[in-house]
């Protein structure tokens, strides 16, 4: 007899296993679908990403009791952003009251504590093929093959617009411990950030790159002598030598955003359902932020209510949609404005980050958006 289940979710990342995390401690039977083991003598690839995660979502976390150890969660004291032509922003913990700005957090290791978790818990089956089961969810990435399935990736459900960039990422030594300090910088149209890694007072960093696709193929071609000049002609003085400690990966950037999120028996979740530029750093924060709606939406269903209902899936779409979309909107707006390499736009937004460094509240606000407060 073919085993059904409450929920099937499609996708074994991050947002996947939170997911299944958070369903199964309602007593729901969750059945994840887990990509297919690499063959055996397979080389493997170090995964060099890390995340950075806002208070939310370490609040999931930790509920979860999911949250990697201190050494692979390091806290973002302060966030500093710099311009061309001398504009300059500062962000700190100290000025919204909070320990932190965000966590930046080694993949590896938070899946490897996701996995862990879920071995443990009776209420989730990992499967090799989707179960049948009465709500699917698909997190499977903004690649997903099950959207297929459900008709969803047709122009009048699926809208991308790519951008003409690609992201790289890398880890990285620096000639000095961070102190906790996250670097950005916005210079003739690319995007680079320097996140800090290894505790408070450790000195690796993660890269994250966002450059033309042209001048992306060149970098990645680079030895790492000449790579790691180049960042340094981007970071000036601040960070001292850069020494490149890893491969690098790099993926093409886009904005895209699935026109249904649900339907009858179905729900998106994560990058299936949205993409947004990594500029600001809340790809995964919004991706986790779906999976505690839709799992506080379920447990708060009325008793007679079918988990595919669709009209209660809709509540879980109304509840995210807008804040997604608003994030897509800043991400790109922020993209369209720093992408312009004319002097006039370098001088507009020089000006720009100089008043809004002096706006008091707007600024403290933004502050506490960005850390999930």
């Amino acid at each position: 007899m073919t085993k059904t289940f409450d929920v099937c979710i499609r996708g074994d990342g991050v947002v996947g296993r939170t997911l299944a995390l958070l369903l199964a401690r309602e007593r729901l039977r969750v059945a994840l679908v887990t990509r297919p083991e690499k063959p055996a003598g397979a080389h493997p690839v170090a995964d060099v990403r890390a995340y950075a995660l806002n208070s939310a979502s370490r609040g999931v976390l930790e509920g979860l009791r999911a949250w990697p150890e201190a050494r692979f969660a390091t806290p973002v004291l302060e966030m500093q952003v710099w311009g061309d032509n001398g504009g300059k922003l500062d962000f700190t913990a100290h000025s919204v009251g909070q320990d932190a700005l965000a966590w930046i957090v080694d993949v590896p290791a938070l899946e490897e504590q996701l996995i862990q978790a879920v071995r443990y818990q009776p209420q989730i089956e990992t499967v090799t093929t989707p179960a049948k089961a009465a709500l699917n969810v698909i997190c499977e990435g903004q690649k997903s093959a099950s959207r297929d399935e459900f008709g969803l990736t047709r122009s009048v459900n699926w809208t991308v617009k790519p951008y003409p960039q690609k992201a790289i990422a890398a880890r990285l030594e620096l000639a000095k411990p961070h102190g906790g300090v996250a670097r950005q910088w916005f210079s003739g149209g690319q995007v680079l950030a320097l996140l800090p890694l290894s505790a408070e007072q450790g000195n690796l960093a993660a890269l994250v790159w966002s450059v033309s696709v042209e001048r992306a193929a060149v970098l990645e071609k680079m030895p790492p002598e000449e790579f790691c000049q180049a960042l340094e002609a981007v970071c000036g003085q601040e960070t001292g030598p850069l020494h490149l400690t890893s491969e690098r990966a790099s993926w093409p950037l886009a904005l895209a955003s699935a026109g249904h999120w649900v339907g009858p028996g179905w729900a998106l979740a994560g990058d299936a359902a949205h993409t947004v530029h990594p500029l600001a750093g809340q790809g995964l924060n919004l991706g986790l932020a779906d999976a505690a709606c839709l799992a506080g939406v379920i447990a708060k269903r009325e008793y007679w209510r079918g988990l595919g209902d669709e009209k209660l899936l809709r509540r879980y779409e109304r509840a995210r949609k807008a804040d997604v979309a608003a994030m897509g909107a800043v991400t790109d707006g922020l993209h369209g404005i720093f992408a312009q390499t004319d002097a006039r736009w370098q001088a507009l937004r020089n000006w720009g980050m100089k008043g809004f460094e002096r706006s008091g509240f707007l600024k403290h606000w933004l502050t506490r958006q960005a850390a999930g407060l």
